[in-house]
């Protein structure tokens, strides 16, 4: 039986498209996506050591385009920087080889 973190790495190695927070809640069926942001930034560590790594689309403001490039959390900012708006979208994650 597979932990929560190896179903969500699972996932996002198998994914074609970036995948949420959100979207690994409604998928394995998670309740909270803090938890979901926790277990990214584990599993971000753990891929290292099989020769992989997890790739960030960082999160960016709906209202102005603010890329949230810099950001070293894993989980969603709750104010643009710039505009201060609160229309945020959340950061997405997938798994891939490492280049050699």
């Amino acid at each position: 039986m597979q932990t929560r973190r190896e179903r969500i790495a699972e996932l996002l190695e198998e994914t074609e498209i970036p995948l949420t927070a959100q979207d690994i809640c409604t998928a394995l069926d998670i309740k909270s996506r803090s938890v979901v942001y926790e277990d990214v930034e584990h599993i971000s560590i753990s891929v290292k050591n099989r020769g992989k790594h997890l790739l960030i689309r960082p999160a960016s403001c709906g209202k102005c385009g603010y890329v949230f490039s810099k950001r070293k959390a894993a989980k969603r900012p709750s104010k643009c920087p710039k505009c201060r708006s609160e229309w945020i979208l959340l950061p997405a994650y997938l798994i891939r080889e490492r280049k050699r």
